[in-house]
């Protein structure tokens, strides 16, 4: 009787162990802090989330000047620089010219604007198929690249940056 009762327990335990297994892996996410670049006094949080073949970045910001900024991914996970440049351009694994999202041709780092109100508060929600965690596809994986909020706003038109300005905020998309 005790080895039925140890057996269905361990089968129960199995059986309970695989489901929470399998949902954990629906979803992936991401939490990430960003540090003040060139002298600025922006501070920030980003979140990105994986789930059904979709990534949902939310990023909310204080410090910042009142009005419109860019927000891109760029190519490397390097903040260390004082002014953002040590993350080089934007991330671009297609090859196609910067543009804004969604219409012709962009980056896939071209997330594009957001605005600040007159306290310096602002934030961003944006969500596509067109990114991923961890997949090592690098038409898709976002991991080890970096998030730059600029000073100014996209154009979306400038080659290959938008004219968006110093570099006012950092953060390196990797695991913790």
């Amino acid at each position: 009787m005790k080895k039925i009762i140890f057996t269905t327990l361990i089968i129960l335990a199995i059986v309970i162990g695989c489901k929470t297994n399998s949902n954990s892996n629906n979803a992936k996410k991401l939490n990430l802090t960003f540090e003040a670049k060139s002298n600025s006094n922006v501070a920030g949080t980003a979140t990105f989330v994986e789930k059904d073949g979709k990534v949902t970045l939310e990023a909310h910001f204080t410090g910042l000047t009142p009005g419109i900024h860019a927000i891109h991914i760029h190519e490397k996970s390097d903040c260390s620089s004082p002014d953002g440049k040590s993350t080089g351009g934007h991330w671009n694994p297609t090859f196609k010219n910067h543009g804004k999202w969604g219409v012709g041709q962009y980056h896939k780092g071209d997330i594009g604007n957001f605005t600040a109100d007159k306290n310096g508060n602002g934030s961003v929600k944006f969500t596509t198929d067109e990114w991923n965690i961890g997949s090592g596809d690098p038409t898709k994986d976002i991991l080890d690249h970096a998030i730059i909020v600029h000073q100014g706003t996209d154009d979306f038109k400038t080659q290959p940056t938008g004219d968006a300005g110093g570099r006012v905020a950092c953060t390196a998309i990797i695991k913790q």
